[in-house]
């Protein structure tokens, strides 16, 4: 941990250390990473005696897959965010676009005298807050939050280690980009009470029935372009809203991991329909492609091997566009 970030810290805990009121927000559509970053922060300083809301800007409820994280009820709409919270905790956030219909918070907080933090591991971090705890070295935000809580002296209990194990096993590909420093927080968080088994099948391994449909659709359309990323091939799909009838968003998420596994792609990109005509494009590479550099130059972001960015049209429009950028 670098001098500069260490001093971060320890400037993020006294500023936490002093609050009475904390509004924490996660990023749209949030993952185990961002919501388990602001519900495990979220809990600790509730245990400290400070009022405490999280939320997110879409969708309008918590996916199905991280509804066992809040027990405690700590996420409210995002109409309940007040306009102007005298402390906002963006967390996982590497823009302020990300926080999507809250994003209004950020200026309006930072005008009324507010502070806004912002705790992230990405490295195309915008730094848009007032003050800023950023490494994108951290396998993930919780590892972040985890050490903001030490400096509080929060008491790891075994809600808020669910909460931090969430975010690690998700934000590491189950572990296969951990170093010896993850698996030894990952030993901390099971030894606070995690049951590592449990998490694991409700995050990742528990789909309704339909979703074998859903994936049944989904690779059978599967295409194998194996001249992109320079002749290491691509695998490309597409998820529409007919895919996902009946079903919650989030569903479509494994479809990536699922045709990753092509051993003739160097790179694998799937296309889930949001609303008719509008797309959010899932990319990962399994070596060394930056696929991070590809989406941000089409509007996303994200990490060097798992990145993301919007499109629009047809289903044709997009995985035309999809070939293009690893033509």
């Amino acid at each position: 941990m670098g001098t500069d970030l260490a001093a971060d810290l320890a400037a993020a805990a006294d500023l936490l250390r002093t609050a009475t009121e904390v509004t924490l927000l996660a990023h749209v559509s949030p993952d185990a990473d961002a919501l388990g970053s602001a519900l495990a922060l979220g809990l600790g300083l509730r245990s400290r005696g400070v009022g405490v809301r999280v939320s997110f800007g879409f969708p309008a409820d918590v996916p199905r897959s991280l509804r066992s994280l809040d027990p405690g009820g700590l996420v409210v709409p995002a109409a309940e965010v007040p306009a102007a919270p005298p402390l906002l905790v963006a967390l996982d956030c590497a823009s302020e676009q990300r926080l999507g219909v809250l994003l209004d918070r950020v200026p309006a907080t930072i005008a009324a005298g507010g502070r806004v933090l912002v705790v992230d591991h990405h490295v195309a971090n915008t730094r848009f807050g007032t003050d800023h705890v950023v490494d994108e070295s951290a396998p993930a935000t919780v590892v972040l939050v985890l050490a903001l809580l030490d400096r509080l002296g929060v008491e790891l209990t075994p809600q808020i280690a669910r909460c931090l194990y969430a975010g690690l096993i998700t934000d590491t590909g189950s572990f296969r980009r951990a170093t010896p420093d993850t698996h030894a927080l990952a030993g901390r968080l099971l030894a606070a009470g995690v049951d590592p088994t449990e998490v694991a099948r409700e995050l990742m391994d528990s789909r309704p029935f339909a979703w074998l449909r859903l994936v049944s659709s989904a690779l059978s359309r599967a295409q194998l372009v194996p001249d992109a990323v320079g002749g290491r091939g691509l695998v490309v799909t597409v998820v529409s809203l007919t895919d996902l009838d009946g079903m919650e968003p989030e569903d479509a998420d494994s479809v990536v991991d699922l045709i990753r596994t092509a051993e003739e792609a160097e790179v694998a990109a799937v296309a889930k329909e949001i609303t008719p005509g509008r797309w959010s494009v899932s990319l990962r590479a399994v070596g060394d492609t930056d696929v991070r550099a590809v989406a941000a130059a089409l509007g996303g972001g994200g990490h060097r091997l798992a990145a993301g960015f919007p499109a629009a049209g047809s289903a044709e429009d997009v995985l035309v566009l999809i070939k293009g950028a690893f033509a």
